[in-house]
């Protein structure tokens, strides 16, 4: 009886961390777009999505476990939790190959962001406050990687907390 009540709470303390991750990782991307001024390219907006997918079913991951539903359900959501991460590190991995030439990118970067105001008098100070976005150059770089490098780092670290909440069970 105590070593399950110990693997719930290992459960409740993953799906806790990788959702709180998740939210963090991709809050940080939005930050970068609307206050840094940052417009996304096609494959930035592409790694997104599974932490989209992937903060709902961590909510549903905490929400299993709260409930004490059957530990399955909670390991499970954690599971596709964790496999939508290895997705978004292999965007990411794929972006950051673009950006740094060992592979071409897509054919187009076309986005829908929204970046250029129709007003033309704010047009000049937009164009010093946005930049432009583009699959095969990164658009900043800390510490030598990109933002799809680290997203790479982030899907990986994000991964490995689903996959131990759920395969450690």
């Amino acid at each position: 009886m105590i070593e399950a009540s110990f693997a719930q709470r290992r459960q409740f303390l993953c799906a806790v961390l990788v959702t709180i991750g998740m939210v963090a990782t991709v809050g940080g991307a939005l930050g970068f777009e609307h206050i840094g001024g940052y417009i996304p390219c096609a494959l930035c907006l592409l790694q997104r999505d599974p932490y989209y997918y992937g903060i709902s079913l961590g909510v549903l991951a905490i929400l299993a476990s709260v409930l004490k539903l059957p530990a399955w359900t909670t390991r499970t959501l954690l599971l596709a939790v964790g496999m939508l991460m290895l997705v978004g590190a292999g965007l990411g991995v794929y972006h950051a190959g673009a950006e740094w030439h060992f592979w071409e990118g897509p054919s187009t970067c076309a986005t829908t962001a929204q970046g250029i105001s129709p007003d033309v008098g704010d047009l000049l100070g937009d164009l010093d406050a946005k930049h432009a976005p583009s699959c095969s150059d990164a658009a900043m770089r800390v510490l030598g990687l990109s933002f799809a490098g680290w997203n790479v780092i982030a899907s990986l670290v994000l991964a490995a907390i689903a996959l131990r909440g759920a395969l450690k069970a």
